[in-house]
């Protein structure tokens, strides 16, 4: 898979797909050849991965992230399959837990044992895309449809899953192809969350999995002014315990360390020690995204690397 972008439609833009089509075309056109989109209350990122996959043929597209809940996971299969034949077979499913406080915010209540409905929805996502059917009755979902659960052109979809913590990456390990963890930084890649999930992947007898790094990253000549705009950006997330563990495990003072920022050559390098850590690709999170002469030379970054 290829260095990716997480790309950003335009929330001011007349047609928000539009917006969306024509700048994954410009980024293909300059080399980009993966693109994510994120999960908004707004706008769907599956649905919208879709419409990008189908419009730009030969260009990748993924979800980085989808919540789980409150989505059922035969709600996601549908829709991850119809993207996956929209696409021609170029759609990546991420996923993530989600948080407590988000949704309390925006569904007026939060799910309990994350974990075991992590588990549970993967395992009927990995029943569904593997097999064509499913027969689950778990803690927190069953899934026992009676009609049919496979899309032509819709199979096989790669799962990945925004996981960083010890019990996330094992059930990703287990039952995922890869995990999306953001904010995680070289060290952490390498002496954590590589050695787990491919301890836990081997242990389920299942290949290695991938580990697409999202990485935060401004491409800026002035690199103080740039440091400053991500400290503003990234302060939500440290505010937030498992993002706190994750720069504390990095050995930095804060979020904006874990930031790529500078030179296009300076943001290659500190892209590249990701890949040396232990990652196998890397996904460029841009910050200034309402600039489109920086998010222009961003993409031409990821193309280049």
């Amino acid at each position: 898979m290829p260095t990716g972008i997480l790309l950003f439609p335009n929330p001011q833009a007349i047609n928000v797909v539009d917006d969306a089509v024509v700048q994954a075309r410009r980024a293909y056109d300059l080399g980009v050849r993966q693109v994510w989109l994120g999960q908004q209350n707004d706008h769907d990122a599956i649905a919208l991965a879709a419409l990008v996959g189908a419009e730009v043929p030969g260009l990748g597209v993924g979800t980085a992230v989808v919540p789980i809940n409150p989505r059922h996971p035969l709600i996601v299969a549908s829709l991850a399959q119809t993207a996956q034949a929209a696409s021609h077979g170029n759609f990546s499913l991420g996923l993530g837990l989600g948080g407590h406080e988000p949704e309390r915010l925006a569904f007026g209540r939060s799910w309990p044992n994350t974990i075991t409905r992590l588990r549970e929805h993967l395992t009927v996502l990995r029943s569904i895309f593997d097999t064509g059917a499913v027969d689950f009755s778990g803690n927190e979902i069953t899934a026992q449809p009676g009609w049919p659960v496979r899309v032509a052109g819709g199979t096989p979809v790669p799962v990945y899953i925004a996981a960083m913590g010890p019990k996330a990456l094992q059930v990703t390990g287990e039952l995922a192809d890869g995990t999306l963890p953001f904010l995680a930084g070289p060290r952490t890649i390498a002496e954590f969350i590589e050695p787990a999930i491919a301890k836990s992947a081997a242990d389920a007898g299942r290949s290695k999995p991938r580990i697409i790094a999202q990485v935060p990253t401004i491409v800026s000549d002035d690199v103080d002014a740039a440091k400053n705009f991500v400290a503003e950006q990234l302060s939500f997330f440290e505010a937030m315990p498992s993002y706190q563990k994750v720069i504390a495990r990095e050995r930095v003072a804060s979020a904006v360390d874990l930031a790529a920022v500078g030179s296009a050559e300076s943001v290659r390098r500190q892209l590249q020690s990701y890949l040396d850590a232990g990652a196998t690709e890397v996904l460029l999170s841009p910050l200034a995204w309402t600039d489109a002469t920086l998010a222009e030379e961003l993409w031409a970054v990821a193309a280049s690397v």
